[in-house]
């Protein structure tokens, strides 16, 4: 049997049971399983690709299933819900096969009583060569939600918002592939460099669109690499990295990464600075503070420090900062692209976040300096965490102004920008530059 399709399922299981971020229980059971770089892709498609599909599959199974799917064992319907999608989403996979190892998978993992069924299920949905019939009718919120496997609450929301052109746009590009984006370490190495390395390799590159010293990377194992090991380059969203460009950390600086982890932005600020002045990286959660310091060495940074914190109730110096960054909780949204499963979160646990946000923008605010920048930004596009709050701290603190945002690419009269993956190829994103006056 293909140790894919079980490193696949067993990271859907991880994920129905416990919740699970599903590229760390994938990371996982790929290296329980020892899949080797060719079996982990595949294992990372069908597992990716059936939780991005989730609703349109359960649509289709419903229509070759005799029971509710409900009523059927959840492993057993996670070995259905995976082979249906190698069957009607994946080209190169022959349906038969995708049968055949679904029934070993239904042995393997102690289901074999269930293997008539599924063996059945699947062929029905062969039959249907691709085409899933008695959808809900184009144009309604009801198609965009089993089509785009994207929650009913959503998908009306932005319609209200967006319009249902731009809506079924941004849904498609959340269930695209999102490649690596690599910000060259420009303390270490030029991009020309980075890119004839990566490229020499074996890696799929070319230079980002529109983001200086940043490669569009695909294909192999980037942290194996000898320039990962070299310090050369780090992973993060073009969207990100614009975040920092926009706050203008200068070198000389006094940084502060309020909600720092996993330290993208403060890596992105050490190299504007060039490694000269001083950058407070902070978490509320200390254990993920050690992943921060362990890339900062592995990149040459000396500016960088940690420390815990809450940043509701920093315990730092007033006006002590020239920039302040704020990449504050959120519901992720804007991220669905590469962990699919947040569209499946509860909206009514969400409803709390914005009033969080606020409260991390009040504690951080008296500690700007005159004249400096407090930069907010989310990795969602949902107004209530973005412009709103915005909005809420403005009114309460004068001292404060939204400034223009002026980049080669980027240019916004408000100080407010959002990013979108099928607008800018980016991760969802929204950035506001923040000027303090007093």
């Amino acid at each position: 049997m293909n140790g894919a399709r079980r490193a696949a399922l067993t990271a859907l299981q991880k994920w129905r049971k416990s919740g699970a971020w599903s590229d760390a229980a994938l990371n996982a059971a790929i290296s329980r399983f020892g899949l080797d770089t060719r079996d982990a892709a595949l294992a990372s498609r069908i597992c990716y690709g059936t939780l991005q599909n989730l609703a349109l599959i359960d649509h289709a199974l419903m229509q070759c299933c005799d029971r509710s799917l409900s009523k059927l064992e959840p492993q057993v319907l996670d070995i259905l819900r995976l082979s249906a999608y190698q069957i009607l989403l994946m080209d190169r996979i022959p349906n038969h096969a995708a049968v055949s190892e679904a029934v070993e998978l239904c042995k393997a993992s102690g289901t074999g009583r269930a293997s008539g069924l599924v063996n059945a299920v699947l062929r029905r949905v062969s039959a249907m060569n691709g085409a899933i019939p008695n959808l809900p009718n184009a144009g309604t919120a009801e198609y965009l939600s089993i089509r785009y496997s994207h929650p009913l609450w959503l998908c009306e929301q932005w319609i209200e918002t967006h319009g249902y052109a731009f809506t079924e746009a941004a849904l498609s590009a959340n269930n695209a592939d999102a490649p690596s984006c690599l910000q060259c370490n420009q303390l270490r190495v030029d991009a020309s460099k980075l890119y004839a390395e990566l490229k020499a390799l074996g890696f799929s590159v070319e230079m980002h669109a529109f983001l200086p010293d940043a490669i569009v990377c695909s294909g192999g194992d980037l942290a194996a690499s000898q320039p990962y090991a070299d310090g050369w380059f780090y992973v993060q969203d073009a969207a990100a990295k614009t975040a920092v460009l926009i706050a203008d950390p200068q070198p000389g600086m006094r940084v502060l990464d309020a909600c720092a982890a996993p330290g993208g932005k403060s890596f992105a600020a050490a190299i504007q600075m060039r490694d000269q002045g001083e950058i407070v990286s902070c978490d509320i959660h200390e254990n993920k503070l050690k992943r921060l310091l362990d890339g900062s060495e592995r990149l040459g940074f000396t500016c960088i420090r940690t420390r815990s914190m809450d940043a509701r109730q920093p315990d730092l110096d007033p006006a002590s900062f020239d920039v302040v960054l704020a990449d504050v909780p959120c519901s992720g949204l804007g991220v669905i692209r590469k962990k699919p499963e947040i569209r499946y979160k509860d909206p009514d646990a969400l409803a709390s976040l914005p009033a969080i946000q606020l409260d991390i923008l009040n504690g951080l605010a008296p500690l700007v300096s005159s004249g400096g920048v407090l930069l907010y930004s989310t990795c969602t596009v949902q107004r209530a965490e973005n412009e709103a709050v915005v909005e809420a701290f403005l009114a309460s603190h004068g001292e404060y102004s939204c400034e223009e945002i002026k980049l080669p690419w980027l240019n916004e009269a408000d100080g407010m920008h959002t990013f979108w993956p099928h607008i800018d190829g980016t991760d969802g994103f929204f950035v506001a530059k923040l000027r303090k006056h007093i």
